[in-house]
């Protein structure tokens, strides 16, 4: 009997520790994790949109700063932090392990190694000035919110979200456009290296597209219930 109660009083724990993280957290961080990939992935093509250069990644990253606030309420700051260094540690594996595998030769039946390595071929100014810009803006995403919950107010969910990238969307983006493009004086001949004028133009256009993303995205902090840690 004694065994019996000792069994099923491991079950009921171990059903509580299952259903301890709510669902929507899960999902929360699934889709965080999946952007952030994304939109590292996007990044390393410069298209031309309303004649302006942008990079790709521009139009999915804005909503992980909204994604970080719902992983904020549902999982806590330390939580949340963790989230973002963990996405900068395996957005970094993953420009490694493309690179390693761009490098491996490719089998001649299939004829598209050299299209591979163009495409998915990591561009290490790029993906060294996004990671740096996500692990920095985020973080400093993760403060203003916090901020904002504890000292300011727990209403208005929609302000928090647009406080908070408001301040850090900025700071990622003078982040990456001089770290991945600025002609800055140890990368003045690289190639990717664009006058400041083109720079600042970048910063420009990313800026309001991020923006109006961060609008698009704002409805989305109402999609959990209120669990402030």
């Amino acid at each position: 009997m004694t065994v019996l109660t000792q069994t099923k009083g491991k079950q009921e724990s171990a059903k509580a520790a299952a259903t301890a993280v709510p669902v929507a957290a899960v999902i929360v961080v699934a889709c965080y994790i999946g952007a952030q990939m994304l939109s590292d992935i996007t990044s390393l093509k410069i298209g031309l949109v309303a004649g302006y250069a942008v990079d790709m990644g521009t139009f999915i990253y804005p909503i992980t700063f909204t994604l970080r606030d719902l992983a904020h309420k549902t999982l806590g700051k330390r939580n949340a932090q963790a989230l973002i260094v963990m996405a900068a540690v395996i957005n970094l594996f993953m420009a490694a392990y493309l690179a390693w595998a761009a490098s491996v030769p490719s089998d001649p039946t299939w004829g598209l190694g050299a299209e591979f390595s163009a495409i998915l071929g990591p561009l290490w100014r790029i993906v060294i000035a996004s990671i740096l810009a996500e692990l920095v803006s985020e973080l400093i995403d993760t403060e203003a919110y916090h901020w904002f919950v504890t000292r300011v107010t727990q209403k208005y969910q929609w302000a928090r979200v647009l406080f908070s990238n408001s301040i850090s969307v900025p700071i990622d983006n003078v982040i990456f456009a001089v770290g991945a493009f600025g002609p800055l004086p140890f990368l003045q001949d690289h190639f990717l290296t664009l006058p400041w004028a083109v720079v600042w133009q970048i910063f420009v256009f990313n800026l309001v597209v991020k923006y109006g993303m961060t609008l698009i995205s704002l409805p989305l902090i109402y999609l959990t219930p209120k669990t402030e840690k």
